[in-house]
């Protein structure tokens, strides 16, 4: 219980902040594969299978809620107040994390061209999202005026953002940074839980994206890593390197808009630390098993 719940609780701060993904934290800390089975156990295992992942997925879920009203209330100022020192850790996040990935799966890399045209894919994949969406003047959501365009779009970007979730690689909340929504859904899941209720009709049209996304993702994935692992993991890899763009671009989608990471205003201090809370995870891992 202790175990499954302290994963559920790390996995909450990754999927807080763009540029880390819980489905990272998973890969590093080793329950990736009995996470991705759980969910689609739940959806579509028979009535043991469905009992044995709904009691997994709950002490899961008791860390991630824990972790994620925890986040929240802290990530929204820090985000809107440091966002270049912030920035400059996910980018040392990420960089600590992709190595360990490669060792980890290691057998895997070694595809040849092939390899690498899937980790360019999903590099292209990224890098186009945040170019399309960088080049709209209204990129950032206001969630407290509903209106039907608005909760198309975020229908759509929870799907999208659920399903980077459970990948091991580019974040959902890198997915929200994309498209302009990080900061106002961070907002409007801390308003809700000081009880300003304003935002809820936009957050409910978001959450459904996301029960989509989840429904329709999960069996992709599981298939994807179990027939196809190799090419799934170096368009995994791709994603990661690709979101180094998202995070650099990341200052210009706040409400007040700022200009992107430079090399004069990234913190080495912020990405060692990044680069260091990886490799506590990894030791963490190594002291659980």
């Amino acid at each position: 219980m202790i175990r499954q719940g302290l994963n559920g609780f790390m996995m909450a701060l990754a999927d807080s902040v763009p540029g880390v993904s819980g489905g990272t934290v998973a890969f590093i800390m080793g329950f990736y594969d009995n996470f991705i089975g759980a969910v689609d156990d739940l959806l579509r295992g028979n009535r043991v299978r469905k009992k044995a992942a709904a009691k997994y997925l709950a002490k899961l879920g008791i860390g991630w809620a824990a972790g994620m009203v925890l986040a929240v209330l802290a990530l929204s100022s820090l985000f809107e107040h440091h966002i270049y020192k912030v920035s400059s850790l996910f980018i040392g996040f990420i960089a600590g994390a992709i190595p360990l990935i490669v060792t980890e799966e290691k057998k895997h890399f070694k595809r040849g061209a092939c390899g690498i045209m899937f980790l360019l894919a999903g590099m292209l994949l990224v890098v186009t999202i945040g170019l399309i969406n960088g080049g709209s003047s209204s990129s950032v959501l206001n969630l407290g005026e509903f209106s039907v365009p608005t909760a198309i779009k975020l229908f759509l970007i929870g799907a999208l953002a659920v399903s980077a979730m459970f990948l091991p690689g580019v974040s959902g909340s890198t997915m929200l940074l994309i498209f302009g929504a990080y900061i106002p859904v961070i907002s409007a899941i801390k308003s809700i839980i000081t009880l300003n209720f304003q935002v809820l009709p936009s957050l409910l049209c978001f959450a459904a994206g996301i029960l989509f996304g989840a429904a329709t993702v999960v069996k992709a994935i599981r298939i994807c890593l179990k027939r196809y692992r190799s090419q799934t993991l170096h368009f995994i890899i791709g994603m990661m390197l690709g979101s180094f763009y998202a995070i650099v671009m990341g200052p210009t989608t706040l409400s007040v808009p700022l200009d992107p990471l430079r090399l004069e205003s990234f913190s080495i201090v912020f990405c060692l630390m990044g680069l260091a809370l990886v490799l506590g995870l990894q030791r963490l891992k190594s002291r659980l098993q």
